[in-house]
């Protein structure tokens, strides 16, 4: 099928191997000219304040913001809400509703917990949620009003206690929608700021914008990028590369189900990775079929075309274990399990970031409605990490107490290892205690 919109490998092809090697590299999206032009901003803000960050922002959205009005007042906002149709905020309210409920089952048990050892030294740990979160969201038209709900609420619900978002508002215009949904997660406060600009101001701070302890919400290469710059002074959520799907489909499949599933990720990115895996070698001639009928009538077809031929594919395996173990290698950001008994194979996938139970569970699901967080691991880091939750809005500090008796017991022991390793005031810390309690 020379006109095929994507490839169709076999795992018994003779170059199989090499094909599937090229199919799990990603393209690093970063270059040294991004670097310096971020380390400069960063720089810039950090130095400046407020008066960077507005030269900036208006420089780069063509604004004529000043320091008094970078943040959305409360009567803005109200009226932003108002704009929105009355089904959208219903929706948006709905989803909030399920990923606030899920996110609360999630949560841990907070506040102080310990237990005696044998030894009796007392051990333990202590949640506490962080206070202050920055959420950046990308703005103009083409934004995301259910990213702003699936970083804020998690946070709101470990208790952080000032959630603040920024969003660009290139020329002026911003999405009414994403106002009503930060309304909603009730972030706290809201700045009309984006880009490297916003990154480091949540960072460092300036004389308008407190610095906040954590940063989350995906962006363009430049954010990515003052990201990673600022990570240290504060923490991030994760690095987001090209949205990925993988499907593992048995015999029993509507193809054209299928080619969309595949299209929904597609469609954002021409970097999207969009992969079949089936057990049944006609499914995956009729998909590439559906494909080309879907392609016609999609909006963003051209970057459909592009992604599914530079980084899609259909595999057709010998088995659906074997399909199993090829997705897992792949450790996508979704999997859907299009098979009977979905649940069956669930030991057999080892890395994913988000898992979709049988035929009726599209990805999109997960996206918008189904409650746990469409913030997942990408370009194969589902290998270590996970979805955004609660836990990581909160810290952990150990607790450690030792009566007179544990230290005897144990201090010996402690300062021997200090004495190994060299360090000398290690083990008079500890002797000079034992000492006393001879």
């Amino acid at each position: 099928m020379n006109n095929a919109p994507i490839r169709i490998l076999g795992t018994t092809d003779p170059h199989f191997t090499d094909d599937f090697s090229r199919l799990k590299q990603q393209d690093e999206e970063t270059s040294t000219q991004v670097e310096t032009i971020v380390a400069k901003i960063i720089h810039e803000i950090k130095t400046k304040g407020d008066t960077a960050l507005v030269a900036r922002t208006n420089e780069l959205d063509r604004n004529t913001l000043t320091a008094a009005t970078m943040r959305f007042s409360r009567e803005e906002i109200d009226a932003a809400y108002q704009e929105c149709a009355t089904a959208d905020i219903d929706a948006l309210r709905l989803a909030a509703e399920r990923i606030r409920a899920y996110h609360t089952w999630q949560l841990p048990q907070m506040g102080t917990h310990t237990f005696e050892d044998m030894q009796k030294t007392t051990l333990g740990q202590r949640l506490r949620p962080m206070h202050r979160v920055g959420l950046y969201v990308p703005g103009g038209l083409a934004s995301y009003p259910s990213s702003v709900l699936m970083n804020a609420l998690p946070a709101k619900v470990a208790g952080v206690k000032e959630l603040v978002m920024t969003v660009p508002t290139p020329d002026g215009v911003f999405n009414p929608l994403l106002l009503a949904a930060a309304k909603i997660a009730e972030v706290d406060e809201i700045y009309r700021i984006g880009g490297a600009q916003a990154i480091a101001a949540l960072a460092f701070g300036t004389q308008t914008i407190r610095p906040v302890d954590k940063i989350c919400g995906p962006g363009n290469i430049y954010v990515a990028t003052a990201k990673r710059q600022v990570f240290g002074q504060v923490g991030i959520d994760m690095i987001a590369g090209p949205s990925e799907i993988i499907i593992i489909a048995d015999r029993d499949n509507d193809p054209e189900w299928l080619a969309a599933d595949l299209l929904s990720q597609a469609e954002h990115d021409t970097s999207a990775r969009a992969i079949l895996l089936t057990d049944h070698p006609p499914l995956a001639n009729q998909v590439v079929q559906a494909l080309n009928k879907h392609l016609d009538a999609l909006q963003r077809s051209d970057i459909c075309r592009q992604a599914l031929a530079q980084h899609g594919a259909i595999i057709v395996t010998r088995s659906l274990n074997e399909a199993c173990q090829l997705a897992s290698q792949l450790a996508p950001e979704h999997l859907e399990l299009a098979v009977a008994n979905p649940e069956s194979y669930l030991d057999r996938i080892d890395n994913a970031g988000a898992i979709f139970l049988g035929k009726f569970t599209p990805e999109p699901i997960g996206d918008y409605i189904a409650g746990p967080n469409h913030v997942l691991p990408t370009s194969r880091t589902a290998r270590f990490s996970g979805p955004l939750g609660v836990t990581d809005f909160i810290k952990r500090s150990s607790l450690i107490g030792c009566t007179q008796d544990a230290l005897k017991t144990i201090g010996p022991a402690a300062a021997r290892l200090a004495h190994s390793e060299g360090l000398t005031a290690h083990k008079l810390s500890i002797d000079l205690r034992l000492a006393s309690l001879s």
